[in-house]
């Protein structure tokens, strides 16, 4: 049934009279958009009361009529994330592809920043200048075991200068070209160290013979060596400081007495190679003469009189008698 064909069908709605409504209802809205978006004043007297009770009445209208429009978006989400979650998925994947080996790169320099940082730290009493070199290639067998290293003497290293990782003493340098040495590790057969045993002060030699673990040798003094005595460089001969550390004395199953190094404990990629001459290098020679020797000024001329005390005195001993000495009653 059309609307015409009801009760409603004499119903007259007047033109001017609708529009006039409208209008008056326009301007209302249009007044409280104006009062609800006025900017606030700084003083804490311009939020009066018709402010007050408009927000006040708007506040849940706004929310309730904000509804629709959040569970619309919420929807929108769930639906977009369903139809292209396997767009996603693969873009996801792809993404951790290409982090991976940045991942694996980041873990890599982790270490070696750690292991540059424990090298770093490493300080000799007195202190001994070192350059850092890093091992670029290895010859191992049953008798020679040494490395080559890139640095040489453009950075100072010299022919006998040892060398140490982060845990201990690693060998010392046999061969210098200009920007590559030879490293002869302590397991090489040539290889010999004065050492001593840090709790007796007992010295010996340290033997390479191939193995990962070299013999003591020429121990000094009975029960000098207990198993666990740490090892350091004596520097008896002057060829390497003293205290540098080695390992840890152990029996080995033949009964002699081996070292196991601390050096083994990491790789011996990176070492730091000490710059050390000799003893002298270490002491200035403005230190052997430093104060209070080179400080203490020459003895004052005697005064008149300690000259004739001095005088008097000589002369006394000049006129007393000798002494004749008496021999035994025969």
């Amino acid at each position: 049934m059309a609307f015409r064909d009801g009760p409603f069908e004499s119903l007259k709605v007047p033109l001017a009279w609708t529009a006039a409504v409208v209008v008056v209802v326009a301007i209302i809205a249009s007044i409280l958009m104006i009062v609800a978006d006025r900017r606030h004043e700084a003083a804490g007297d311009s939020y009066g009361a018709a402010r007050a009770g408009f927000d006040a009445g708007a506040g849940p209208v706004n929310g309730v009529l904000a509804w629709p429009v959040r569970w619309t978006g919420a929807a929108t989400d769930y639906i977009k994330g369903y139809f292209f979650a396997v767009s996603e998925n693969r873009r996801l994947r792809a993404q951790l592809a290409e982090l991976e080996p940045w991942r694996d790169q980041a873990i890599a320099l982790k270490n070696v920043n750690a292991r540059y940082e424990a090298m770093l730290g490493l300080r000799t009493e007195p202190p001994v200048a070192m350059a850092t070199a890093r091992s670029i290639s290895e010859s191992r067998g049953p008798f020679v075991n040494a490395r080559l290293l890139d640095a040489g003497a453009s950075r100072g290293v010299r022919a006998g200068n040892p060398a140490i990782n982060e845990h201990g003493l690693v060998g010392r340098v046999i061969g210098v070209s200009g920007g590559v040495s030879r490293m002869l590790l302590l397991t090489d057969v040539s290889s010999r160290i004065p050492v001593l045993v840090d709790r007796t002060d007992a010295r010996a030699m340290l033997s390479g013979d191939g193995s990962g673990n070299p013999r003591l040798e020429f121990v000094r003094g009975v029960g000098a060596v207990q198993p666990g005595d740490r090892i350091l460089t004596s520097g008896d001969g002057g060829g390497l400081p003293r205290g540098l550390p080695i390992g840890v004395a152990a029996r080995g199953i033949d009964g002699s007495w081996r070292v196991k190094l601390f050096s083994d404990r990491g790789a011996i990629d990176y070492v730091r190679v000490l710059l050390f001459q000799d003893f002298g290098q270490l002491v200035t020679p403005e230190s052997l003469n430093a104060p209070p020797l080179a400080g203490l000024p020459t003895a004052p001329a005697p005064s008149a009189e300690a000259v004739v005390a001095i005088g008097d005195a000589a002369a006394r001993r000049a006129r007393a008698p000798t002494p004749t000495p008496t021999g035994p009653a025969e």
